[in-house]
């Protein structure tokens, strides 16, 4: 099994995140103990698409939603495209693939008195509180995705400039305009961050009360812990933030290619996604401001 160049190629060529080169892999290993059971096959390569087809059914009858399972197939995918382009295949076993139909996700964004609610509050005095602070104000100020906030580097931040550089996908840099609430913000916290017993971690900017690196699932819990207190929303995770971010800003005015650059959308189609939400936002003013609304359509 071809795996080990395999996660070469997607780290070093597609420059893809360690956590996402995980998920591959995982998938991947799950399609192949599936082979070796149903099977008694243990050769990826030998693979044919009916038998890639009864694992889709079996994940179906698990209940697994058609997007997970969309993400596992996209796995493979990628997967047989490797073997070709390295001339062990000559064709993929999934060429003619289709994707099973998705409904589409709709993002609620969380409401500028919501954000309000968490921010303009006293959150606490503690390095944990400053810093949970600080990773919802820059969650929120600068549209930034998980990844690239635990990705933070000292170095990163420009005082001088009112700037922060953020590492994105494909390795992409891009400067993110620092407003002056975040730069106190952060000021703050690195007073509280050098009062910490001990520094594993010297060059990330945000870190673990043990002064490491943090973490996904930290990042989640920051999130949730203080939305659960202000919102009903069903969703409340640091995506939210970025999504509120975006749509708050489109709602103001704000240029969509703008909004795209400091997004880090390859596309404007990415972009556009949040647009949905003003449109909503406009029906609403339109239903309440409209003469003809105002007036109970006597006109």
């Amino acid at each position: 099994m071809v795996l080990e160049p395999f996660k070469d190629f997607l780290l070093l060529e597609k420059k893809y995140s360690q956590h996402t080169v995980l998920a591959y892999l995982k998938d991947i290993k799950s399609f192949l103990k599936f082979l070796i059971i149903r099977f008694n096959q243990d050769d990826l390569k030998k693979v044919n698409y009916s038998q890639i087809r009864n694992w889709i059914t079996v994940l179906v009858d698990q209940d697994i939603s058609n997007r997970s399972i969309n993400r596992k197939i996209s796995s493979l995918k990628t997967y047989y495209k490797f073997l070709v382009k390295i001339d062990e295949l000559n064709c993929s076993p999934l060429s003619k693939h289709k994707a099973l139909k998705t409904e589409k996700k709709v993002q609620i964004p969380f409401s500028v008195e919501e954000i309000r609610s968490v921010l303009d509050v006293n959150l606490g005095s503690d390095f944990e509180a400053i810093r949970n602070k600080l990773i919802i104000e820059i969650l929120y100020s600068t549209g930034i995705r998980r990844a690239e906030l635990i990705n933070l580097k000292l170095i990163d931040v420009d005082f001088s400039q009112n700037q922060i550089k953020v590492l994105g996908k494909l390795n992409k840099e891009r400067y993110i305009p620092l407003l002056e609430n975040i730069q106190n913000t952060i000021r703050l916290y690195l007073k509280k961050r050098e009062c910490l017993e001990s520094i594993e971690d010297e060059f990330h900017l945000i870190l673990t009360s043990k002064g490491r690196k943090i973490y996904d699932s930290l990042v989640y819990r920051v999130v949730k812990k203080y939305f659960l207190k202000v919102s009903a929303k069903v969703k409340k995770s640091p995506h939210i933030l970025r999504h509120s971010f975006a749509t708050h800003l489109l709602a103001n005015g704000a240029d969509l290619n703008s909004v795209k650059e400091l997004l880090g959308h390859s596309s404007l189609a990415s972009t556009q996604v949040y647009t949905h939400n003003n449109i909503s936002e406009l029906k609403k003013v339109y239903s309440k401001s409209h003469p003809r609304e105002k007036s109970g359509n006597q006109l």
